[in-house]
């Protein structure tokens, strides 16, 4: 059987739409399948709609969550519930074309894989926000050492073995594609076109979009941590040229008048001093996330 997750919020305008489009397209393989809905929080009618689409298919599970946790909650909790042997994880907002479900689905019975990622070729979403998410890629790919694949997000299709790994971490904050990278097994791809929103507006706002590249970033790179080092070894070296400079000029009679040198160097000891501060506080507060072991989510009802 296929499980197929589907995170939504404030998703009426679309919600319709996306499950007769994957109903028809999974209909054609002959495959038994079900539907994980998870409405996070949704406040328009996207909870009556499911209900409503439910009463004639019935292999529509939905998890009503108790208020809204976030995408990457609400996908571990569509993988968590997911009984399939096969589990596609996408997004609910048209960007993840349901008529490659099947194209996945082939893909990982073809080829024997753990994992089929879909990669984007190709976007054709707003300018400014393909130039953020390209940036976010390159500089995370980088920092991870290629470990990461680039231009992927959720899309995916994952086999028992690999959703039984990913069900095992229990990290508050997390990145799902960073993970599904980081169990490793056998990894395919398939690449697609990713479309713009067909109506509504995006739920992952800048500040949402950065919050979830800094969690992927402090998850999986040891860099910023690096940085810090580097920069104070960096300091340092600045220091004793400092100290050589000033006692060059005070022999050679050349000594700055007024107090601009050691504005400069408190300036610069300062600021390099704030960000070891705020790159340690990042840190900090994750940890801190991490010892309180807050439940992900919790689910107010499940219809199914």
């Amino acid at each position: 059987m296929i499980s197929v997750v589907i995170p939504l919020l404030n998703e009426e305008q679309l919600v319709e739409r996306l499950l007769v489009e994957l109903w028809e397209s999974l209909g054609k393989n002959g495959v038994e399948f079900e539907v994980v809905c998870v409405d996070d929080g949704s406040t328009d009618s996207t909870l009556r709609k499911l209900l409503e689409f439910r009463q004639e298919h019935n292999q529509l599970k939905i998890l009503s969550l108790s208020r809204n946790f976030g995408l990457q909650a609400a996908l571990t909790a569509g993988v968590d519930f997911a009984t399939g042997e096969f589990v596609v994880i996408m997004d609910g907002d048209f960007q993840d074309p349901p008529d490659l479900v099947p194209v996945l689905y082939e893909k990982i019975k073809a080829t024997g894989a753990d994992i089929v990622s879909a990669v984007r070729e190709a976007r054709n979403e707003k300018f400014s926000k393909r130039v953020y998410i390209n940036i976010f890629h390159r500089i995370f790919d980088r920092l991870t050492g290629g470990q990461q694949v680039a231009q992927t997000g959720n899309f995916c299709i994952i086999n028992k073995k690999a959703h039984q790994a990913i069900k095992q971490f229990s990290e508050r904050n997390r990145y799902l594609p960073g993970i599904r990278n980081f169990i490793g097994f056998k990894h395919e791809f398939i690449l697609y076109d990713r479309p713009d929103r067909l109506e509504g507006e995006a739920k992952m706002s800048r500040r949402k979009l950065f919050e979830l590249a800094a969690d992927a970033i402090y998850s999986f790179s040891k860099w910023p941590i690096k940085a810090c080092l580097y920069l104070g070894m960096l300091g340092v070296l600045i220091f004793f040229g400092a100290i050589i400079y000033t006692i060059a000029s005070k022999i050679l009679g050349l000594a700055p008048i007024g107090w601009s040198s050691m504005f400069l160097a408190i300036s610069f000891f300062g600021s390099v001093q704030l960000t070891f501060l705020g790159l340690i506080g990042e840190y900090v507060y994750r940890i801190f996330k991490e010892v309180q072991n807050r439940p992900l989510y919790f689910v107010q009802k499940v219809y199914e």
